[in-house]
């Protein structure tokens, strides 16, 4: 028995839609055949999320097949026929002496496909900057005549604007991460271990709500006190204490779409420092929504942060976010002074506005945010409060 399609997250026609942007972009580039490895961008292009990038893949986009052509470990295969949404020929399993050979790898498979082609002497796209020095070595000996062209980030900014198809799964994402933040601030106690904590706010990001689970957890940070000056750390062995600050920062995921959101919270009554930094920060995230319509730029919305902030008497090193999708985030734009990138139409942006002050101190608050066709959709709606516990 072979195992059949899973329900589609998006029709056929969605990822044709995509393959043709990329087709174009090809076409710009004088590209005929493009070697797609990182695995964000597969998922775009085939709706494809299980993990299988530990080991060397290839989708090849060819301007000759409606559909792309995927490589990878023969025990991955089975998945990628379940999820994505090409026919079963197009989802080749290599075999597995090519895992840990000492000479060949899957990249080989890649390439003995692009040689049948008959590409080799043309334009061959790689996302070079996602691959070992040695792999593409390997592609230009392999392919000696071939013209490379590195296609590192185009399909990152093409994905930037999103279809309403794909903002309609982050307001699930969104519906997701608002119902963890409420689930923190009722298990978040004295005397409850972190990772207890942690256990139950993972919880809902894998139960997730109306009737729309979460299907994969993506990285979560619980900074609590004393190590709210830093904000990369998840949950500890320690346990809350009277007096504790906690400054959380966690993305419910539907399909590989992330919608990130970033509160803090105070078990008993927050110093007055912390009261002034967070009514600062409200205020300043007020006015940067306030900046983001069309035809404004990325610097424009962190301007407006920056300066709201600087006129209560604080200040945010780190920049103001960041393009947001499929695995949370998009290498592209970033919200901060000189970036002049154009806001467009269902561009999706984490508002991050996590300000570490000090090495003993900081704050969090975040928006997952769309721009509309005259202004903003805040994705998250979870209050914007200091959560007092």
């Amino acid at each position: 028995m072979t195992i059949g399609k899973a329900p589609q997250v998006f029709p056929r026609s969605e990822y044709l839609r995509r393959l043709a942007a990329v087709k174009a972009e090809m076409a710009r580039r004088e590209v005929e055949a493009l070697v797609v490895n990182n695995a964000s961008h597969i998922t775009y292009l085939t709706g494809y999320t299980s993990l299988s990038a530990y080991v060397p893949q290839g989708l090849v986009v060819s301007v000759r097949d409606e559909e792309p052509t995927f490589f990878m470990r023969r025990m991955d295969a089975p998945a990628a026929h379940h999820q994505t949404f090409m026919g079963r020929d197009k989802i080749v399993g290599y075999p597995e002496d090519l895992i840990a050979h000492p000479e060949k790898d899957g990249y080989d498979k890649v390439i003995d496909f692009l040689v049948e082609l008959g590409v080799d002497g043309r334009g061959i796209g790689l996302e070079a900057g996602n691959l070992p020095a040695d792999t593409v070595a390997k592609f230009k000996a392999r392919l000696p005549k071939a013209r490379i062209v590195d296609f590192t980030r185009a399909i990152a900014w093409i994905r930037g604007v999103k279809s309403d198809l794909e903002i309609e799964i982050m307001r699930e994402a969104a519906a997701i991460s608002d119902a963890a933040i409420l689930r923190a601030a009722e298990v978040i106690r004295p005397g409850v271990r972190e990772a207890d904590a942690a256990a139950e706010i993972v919880g809902t990001l894998m139960r997730g709500v109306n009737g729309k689970p979460g299907t994969a957890l993506k990285s979560m940070y619980l900074c609590a006190s004393p190590r709210i000056g830093t904000c990369h750390i998840p949950w500890t062995e320690d346990v809350f204490r009277d007096g504790s600050q906690i400054n959380l920062e966690l993305g419910g995921c539907r399909h590989g779409y992330v919608a990130p959101i970033m509160r803090t919270y105070s078990i008993g009554a927050p110093s007055d420092r912390l009261k002034r930094l967070h009514d600062a920060q409200v205020e300043s995230l007020e006015a940067a929504l306030k900046a983001v319509r069309p035809g404004a730029t990325c610097s424009d919305v962190a301007v407006a942060f920056n300066r709201t902030l600087e006129k209560a008497g604080f200040k945010k090193e780190s920049r103001c976010g960041y393009a947001l999708g499929i695995d949370w985030s998009e290498p592209t734009a970033s919200l901060k002074e000189g970036d002049m990138t154009e806001l467009k139409p269902n561009m999706t942006f984490h508002l991050m506005l996590g300000n570490w002050v000090d090495e003993d101190f900081g704050y969090v608050i975040s928006e997952s945010i769309r721009v509309t066709g005259s202004g903003v959709e805040t994705l998250t709606g979870a209050p914007r409060k200091l959560f007092v516990l």
